[in-house]
Formats: structure tokens, sequence, C-alpha cells
């Protein structure tokens, strides 16, 4: 004759908390798991984070800050603040009429990410006045609220007035005073393929936090 044991309701209970626990356990770590998977995935495709290193887009941007860009189907844009990655600089040849290689900011021929804005793409003539400051596209003079100074420093990279190639941009510092940007052989004109992205949000410091532009 079998014998049969009677299990307490409250060992039963017991089991059936340990598990729900361990259910509930698992699906907090498949979604974690699912919610690392989908940030990995969208700052490998659609956005990158940067760092902003000296002042040479003072006001606008400051050293340490964090950045948020953007490079999925990126067009560059006049007024974009990009992210380069600069190995060598392009400039004219003395005639003024095909790009040569320069080296680039880093001795070493290492790459150098550096913070700009977009002032002239391809097609389009910039030309600068050093004396007065100003900077023209097109024969226009363009509005710059955002520089913490008139462009009067000439690095000596072109002989002005310039249109800038297509699949070329030319690009400033706010900071035109400590900038070393397409002024500057080191930099020049910068292939639309070095481009990293454009930047369109700072997460740090948190007091700044917000849109870029």
């Amino acid at each position: 004759m079998s014998e049969e044991y009677e299990v307490p309701v409250n060992a039963e209970k017991s089991v059936e908390k340990k598990t729900s626990f361990f259910d509930d356990l698992m699906d907090l770590v498949e979604s974690v798991i699912f919610s690392i998977f989908i940030v990995t995935l969208i700052f490998t495709f659609l956005f990158r984070i940067a760092t902003v290193d000296g002042p040479s887009m003072l006001d606008t941007l400051h050293d340490k800050d964090r950045l948020i860009i953007s490079h999925l189907f990126y067009e560059p844009n006049q007024g974009d603040i990009i992210i380069i990655n600069n190995k060598n600089g392009f400039i004219y040849d003395e005639m003024q009429e095909n790009i040569i290689k320069t080296r680039g900011i880093n001795v070493d021929g290492s790459e150098k990410k550096i913070v700009k804005r977009i002032v002239a793409v391809g097609g389009q003539e910039i030309n600068i006045d050093f004396k007065k400051g100003k900077v023209y596209i097109d024969g226009v003079e363009i509005s710059e609220p955002y520089i913490k100074e008139p462009t009067f420093r000439d690095e000596g990279a072109f002989k002005f007035p310039i249109t800038v190639p297509e699949g070329y941009v030319f690009v400033m510092g706010d900071n035109r005073d400590k900038s070393k940007d397409s002024r500057d052989s080191q930099i020049g004109l910068v292939p639309v393929e070095e481009i990293m992205g454009k930047v369109i949000f700072r997460i740090y410091p948190f007091k700044t936090l917000g849109m870029v532009d």
C-alpha cells in the first residue's frame, strides 16, 4: 500500500514565489540585454559621442563639452557644426587649379578629431577680407552672430577668393582668433568623407544640456 504525503500549503506558496521571482528576474535580465543591444545599435549606426578639445569653438562650445553627433545620411550644409577626422590637409597648388595633399595636424600622420563650423560647401565661392574681418560667400557678406570675434587672422593656406570644389567643405572655428581651421594648410579644404557627423546635442555639462546650433 502506497503512502501519501501531504505537501503543506505554505511550502507550495514558497515554491510558487521562488518560481515567480526567478521568472521576473529573467525577464529583467532579458530587458536589460535588449536595451543594451538597442543602445549599441543606435550609437553605432545613428549617433556617436564626441568630446570638445580646446577653445576653438568658443563661445558656442567649450573645452570638455560632451556632444552627440549624427552621421547617418548626413549631407553637409553651410552653418553646420561638424566633427572632422583630420589626417591630411588639402589646399590648391600655386596655380590655384589642382588640389594637393598636405600634412595634417598631428606630426606623426595619425588622425586628429576636430570640431568646426561649415562656412562654405562645394561649388560656393568664399572670400575673406582679413582687414575688415568679414566673410563673403558668392559675393555676399554673411551674418555670423555665433563668432567670438571677426576673422582678422590669415594663416596663408589660400589666396582668396577661392571656389570650394565639389566633395569638399571650408570650415572655421567660432573663436576665429584661436582656431586652426581651413585657413591653415594642415586642414585646408575638408573632404566630405572625412566628416564624422553633425553636432546635434550637448549632453554635458548638464547645465548647458540641449540642442547645438
